[in-house]
Formats: structure tokens, sequence, C-alpha cells
């Protein structure tokens, strides 16, 4: 690829992180900008429209916006390391599953900002059920097409990397009963793509985040 690229970006957006790991997967060198969100600078929003990151600006003329658009123009553009299979409906079920990687994404969303325990353990088990369906949709692993690092590891790396964080404030047991979905989360938090996908203070600011959000999980953390 000739192309610049310049990843616009937030620190906690797990969607921003979907994008960054696949940068990695694929080695691309691209700048990084990271942006306010509550305080947008005039630049992102005329750039923007839907005031959302990630953005990925293409030779700082072009804006590409919604991370599965960006992750496919990645794909299309750089087939040197596919992270989509070639079989048009393995392809399509790996999209099919990285929007429920978005939607287990909208459960968190509840879990995060629940400001009482009822909420909060309803959320829980909500996500208790989601996973217990994937449990039994899996494959043997490491990954979710077996050896292969694909986008929907990608999707879900950032799922998971929100319970490394919650499961220090309380475990609510929402893996007890999955071992496959474990095995899975444990050989994606080692891959290198994953790690490098936040900036080392993720934990620190996410729990700045549950605090300005008077969460349950912030209070029962104090």
């Amino acid at each position: 690829m000739t192309h610049t690229l310049r990843l616009v970006s937030h620190h906690l957006c797990p969607y921003v992180q979907r994008v960054m790991i696949a940068l990695a997967e694929k080695g691309v060198a691209h700048e990084r900008t990271y942006v306010d969100l509550a305080s947008k600078p005039d630049w992102f929003s005329a750039v923007s429209p839907l005031g959302k990151v990630p953005l990925l600006l293409v030779d700082e003329t072009k804006a590409i916006f919604e991370s599965s658009v960006i992750c496919e123009y990645l794909e299309e553009t750089l087939p040197d390391v596919r992270l989509h299979p070639d079989d048009p409906l393995d392809r399509a079920r790996h999209r099919a599953w990285m929007e429920l990687a978005s939607a287990v994404l909208a459960d968190i969303w509840g879990l995060e900002t629940a400001t009482d325990v009822a909420t909060a353990e309803r959320k829980a088990a909500d996500l208790t059920k989601r996973f217990v369906w994937i449990e039994q949709n899996l494959g043997d692993g490491p990954f979710f097409a077996g050896k292969q690092f694909s986008l929907v590891d990608g999707a879900f790396a950032p799922v998971f990397r929100y319970f490394d964080v919650f499961d220090t404030i309380r475990n609510f047991g929402i893996f007890a009963n999955t071992p496959k979905v474990r095995a899975w989360r444990a050989a994606l938090s080692a891959r290198p793509s994953v790690r490098s996908a936040v900036t080392p203070d993720y934990a620190a600011r996410l729990r700045v985040f549950l605090a300005q959000r008077d969460a349950y999980l912030h209070r029962l953390a104090a």
C-alpha cells in the first residue's frame, strides 16, 4: 500500500481496538491520533459525520468511518496477510460473528454503566447467556478459525479486555461454565497485536470512566 494512513482513536473505544489489531496483524505503518469525544476538535467533526471513532484518514484527504468498513478496506487493499477466510460462506459467517461481538459489547455497556446491583446482576446474567451460546458454537481453538487468527478474533479481543478490569472488582462468574471461551480469551490476551491495541494506562482510564458514570462497579471497588 502506498497510501499514508492515520487512525483517529479514543483510548477506551473497543471498535478502535479492532482496527488497531487488524493494522498490527498486517504490519501496516500508520499514524495514530487520539481525540477527546467529550470535546471534539473542529477538524474531527468536519470529517466524521457520525462524530465517532474509529476514523481512518487515507492520505489525509479521504475519511473512512465505521470499524467494520475500515477492516474490510484493509482486507481488500492488504491481501498479503488474510484475516478473512477465502470461502464466501465462511467469510459471511465470520462477518456475522463480528456483528455478534458488537451485540456483546452492547451488553457490556449495560453492565459497566449499571448504577445499582440489581441492574448489574441482570446485565451479567444476559452476558452469561451470550457466552453459553458462544461456547456451544465455538470450534477447538485456539482462535475462532482454529490456528488462523481472523477479524472475528480482533472483534472479540476488546470484549474480553473489559473483563480483565471488571474481574478484579467483582467476578460475576460469566465464564464459569465456558471452558472453550476461557481458552479463547487466554489465547487472545497473549497475542501481541491484541496487547498493543491499547495504551498501558487502559485499566486506569476504564476505572476513571466507571467513576465518572457513578457505576456500581466503581462504588464496589471503592
